[in-house]
């Protein structure tokens, strides 16, 4: 199979993980006789300080002549403590997923045996957790009317959602559900908001169509309890941008670490590949950030654009190898990790590339 990539590695971390990412799937065609050719793109922080835009058009253009896309991070501490700036790193995400179209979040949490210890939560409510989400893209309050009042001292965000944009998610997770426990839980607050009612309204409308599949309905706040409570109950999840932003990363708790949670943002075309974990510019350049959920999306990137199965349970195989020799980065080891065990980003890319 030949395929072209396009890395975008962005800002912080981004650029170290996307690298052992980019390593993976080099392995991954030599080994499984495919052709992939690579091209590279700015966004975010670097893509404004290099042309004072978040997305330049260059970088859009090439992301529609490629066949997927290996993200990395955008954000930067400059603009998080600078509420006032017009021209932010994010801009440039939100904008990529409305170019492309990507209005379906994929973030699979699967933890591995290995790292049981390494959540906050007890093993025994943990062991066999897998979760699928799908977050809602480009609808809620990230794209709707906001508007600052009263010379500042008034602000309001717009929570909005159309029918279709609730419908093309659900047939998503409907049709996933039917391929795992066929069960599926929708997620709003439809006993408060009125977009949660149009939310809650077009899934039942769509449920008779999925007759095979278990529908429930949880109020976002009931959700996020009983995702720390049992989060074994809980197989395909379907839920709006800020409400899946937010369970989402209050899951990574479950696998252990943001470090280790992939993502795959998808629509009609070119779909987008990327941890979920941001920046961190605290630890950037220190060599010590854990590539392992970028590893995972090249994963996904296999599966879901290319088809490739038996290439992306290689890749999930070899990190599952790793965690079971006892390897981990800083943020997913414990007080009993030996040390020559605690590797960084390119010694832990390393190991993996042995295991595959």
């Amino acid at each position: 199979m030949k395929k072209h990539i396009l890395i975008v590695p962005g800002d912080g971390i981004g650029q170290e993980v996307t690298t052992v990412g980019k390593q993976v799937l080099d392995r991954i065609a030599e080994k499984f006789g495919h052709e992939f050719t690579y091209d590279e793109a700015l966004i975010g922080h670097v893509a404004i300080e290099a042309t004072g835009d978040p997305l330049p058009e260059e970088t859009l253009v090439k992301m529609r002549a490629s066949d997927a896309i290996l993200f990395g991070a955008v954000g930067h501490p400059k603009y998080d403590n600078d509420p006032s700036a017009k021209v932010r790193p994010e801009q440039g995400l939100l904008r990529m997923r409305k170019e492309l179209g990507l209005y379906a979040n994929l973030r699979p949490i699967k933890l591995f045996d290995e790292l049981l210890e390494a959540s906050s939560i007890k093993p025994e409510i943990l062991k066999g957790c897998d979760i699928l989400f799908f977050r809602e893209l480009t609808g809620d309050v990230y794209f709707g009317k906001r508007e600052r009042l009263d010379d500042g001292n008034t602000a309001y965000d717009t929570m909005i959602y159309s029918k279709y944009e609730v419908e093309r998610i659900a047939r998503k997770a409907f049709e996933a559900a039917r391929t795992r426990s066929k069960k599926l839980m929708s997620v709003d607050k439809a006993n408060v908001l009125e977009s949660s009612r149009l939310w809650r309204e077009v899934i039942q409308k769509l449920a008779p169509e999925y007759p095979d599949v278990e529908v429930e309905h949880q109020f976002i706040d009931a959700a996020a309890m009983l995702l720390i409570k049992d989060p074994r109950r809980f197989d395909v999840v379907v839920t709006g941008n800020l409400f899946g932003d937010i369970l989402t990363d209050e899951a990574s708790q479950i696998a252990g670490s943001m470090g280790m949670l992939a993502s795959a943002s998808v629509g009609d075309s070119t779909g987008v590949y990327e941890p979920i974990h941001g920046s961190a510019h605290d630890i950037t350049g220190k060599g010590v950030a854990n590539p392992l959920a970028s590893v995972l999306s090249a994963a996904l990137l296999l599966d879901i654009s290319f088809g490739l199965k038996a290439e992306s349970e290689a890749i999930i195989a070899a990190v599952d190898a790793v965690l079971k020799a006892g390897f981990r980065t800083r943020d997913i080891a414990n007080s009993e990790t030996p040390a020559d065990k605690i590797l960084g980003t390119d010694a832990m890319g390393a190991e993996l590339l042995k295991n595959l």
